[in-house]
């Protein structure tokens, strides 16, 4: 297996760093959408965090990668295993799967197993790629030239954690519990606004401005694809610190405290900017409350919510033909004015 890419030897994007971090602390955020030039170290990113999380435990033979402890929801032959028995079980690392673009809805869901119908005259599923995914991260370069009926798919198991498949005669139901991180590049295509807002965060990364940071990245780059395991080996120590930080944040989740006030500022922040529905509300103080837990806080403070304002809220805002104003610099004004006292 290839060595990935070390998380701690990214150059810059520090805000998409801590927003996969996010979402890998927490995810229920939803998804993370990723717009900017080609090149920036989207899919490395990703790729570097998976590798940094520790090995899952998965039912030995089992499609969907279901947990042996019989946490989360599990596939209809796991959830069928008789009470106090025990499954031999493997440990993998956490998957990382991606999705070409021209993939089919039957290669992305899954479908009727043909050579198993054909030769033995017997109705299998053959999983897809929402299978292989499960418990882990499914990546989508160029997620804006999708066709929007698979964007839509891909988003409401997303959001599910549950992949039900009804053709051919077959009703299969198996968990699909994953992170979704969508790229693109905005100049070919934009995303409908009902599918924008589904995505949990969104960012923008740009080609690094400084020629220090440019020199930076491919000496970096060089050196890894000369040396994988001695490049790594350099960055262990810091990658293992960003690891323990992780697994420390997981933890303290569910303990931290959201005081009313900080919810009133999110909702106070969401309301000036126009956003429809709850849904930026809600992810903001998710948000929020994933990096209070990263950084080891027992509160989510104001501060939380200033940083995470950007990721949760810019892709949730409509179009102001008396405002030519990009989305980033809309939401920075407003929060620059909540943030002000």
């Amino acid at each position: 297996m290839a060595v990935p890419f070390p998380f701690s030897a990214l150059v810059g994007q520090d805000e998409m760093k801590l927003a996969i971090l996010a979402v890998a602390t927490d995810p229920g955020i939803g998804g993370v959408l990723v717009f900017g030039d080609r090149g920036t170290g989207k899919s490395t990113a990703v790729r570097a965090l998976a590798a940094l999380l520790p090995p899952i435990d998965v039912v030995a033979n089992c499609p969907y990668g279901c947990d042996p402890a019989g946490s989360g929801r599990l596939c209809e032959a796991c959830a069928a295993r008789p009470a106090g028995k025990k499954p031999a079980s493997r440990r993998v690392p956490v998957p990382v799967v991606d999705l070409p673009l021209g993939a089919t809805e039957d290669r992305i869901v899954g479908a009727l197993d043909l050579e198993k119908a054909l030769s033995q005259g017997i109705k299998a599923f053959e999983p897809g790629l929402l299978a292989r995914a499960n418990r882990g991260f499914l990546y989508i370069d160029e997620v804006n030239l999708l066709e929007d009926h698979l964007v839509d798919l891909l988003i409401d198991v997303a959001a599910s954690g549950e992949n039900l498949v009804e053709r051919e005669g077959l009703s299969v139901r198996h968990p699909a519990r994953f992170v979704l991180v969508g790229s693109g590049n905005p100049e070919e295509g934009e995303l409908r606004p009902q599918l924008l807002d589904r995505f949990g965060l969104s960012l923008e990364v740009a080609t690094p401005r400084e020629l220090a940071d440019r020199v930076e990245v491919v000496k970096r780059r060089d050196a890894y694809e000369h040396d994988p395991e001695g490049f790594a080996a350099q960055w262990q120590k810091q990658d293992e610190k960003i690891r323990r930080q992780l697994l420390r944040a997981r933890k303290l989740l569910p303990e931290i405290k959201i005081p009313d006030a900080v919810r009133e500022r999110a909702a106070r922040l969401c309301q000036t900017l126009g956003t429809d529905g709850l849904r930026g509300d809600l992810t903001l103080i998710r948000a929020a409350r994933a990096l209070a837990a990263l950084e080891g806080a027992r509160e989510v403070a104001p501060d939380h919510l200033r940083r995470m304002a950007a990721p949760a809220l810019r892709h949730r805002l409509r179009r102001n033909p008396l405002d030519d104003a990009g989305s980033t610099v809309r939401v920075d004004r407003a929060v620059a004015e909540e943030f002000a006292t």
